[in-house]
């Protein structure tokens, strides 16, 4: 998926940190092989970025991932708050 990796790259240099290129995957890919992807995504915890035509379309992540993340933001914004 090396060509996902770079059309990432020219939009943002800091998203192409973000994402890891074991965690990029084609939505065709993950239709086929939902069970392993899911497994996948609850052993890791990290999101996975599935393109089409290798362009990126949609980020999918476990359930757990995504309430941390949610916390995090929250709590992010309560600092924010507090220091503004």
């Amino acid at each position: 998926m090396k060509f996902a990796v770079e059309s990432l790259a020219i939009g943002s240099m800091e998203m192409m940190t973000m994402v890891r290129p074991e965690d990029i995957g084609s939505l065709t890919d993950f239709n086929r092989n939902t069970k392993a992807h899911l497994k996948r995504l609850r052993r890791t915890g990290r999101p996975e970025l599935l393109t089409v035509n290798g362009k990126a379309e949609v980020v999918v992540q476990s359930a757990g991932a995504y309430e941390r993340l949610i916390k995090m933001l929250d709590k992010l914004k309560r600092i924010r708050e507090e220091n503004a």
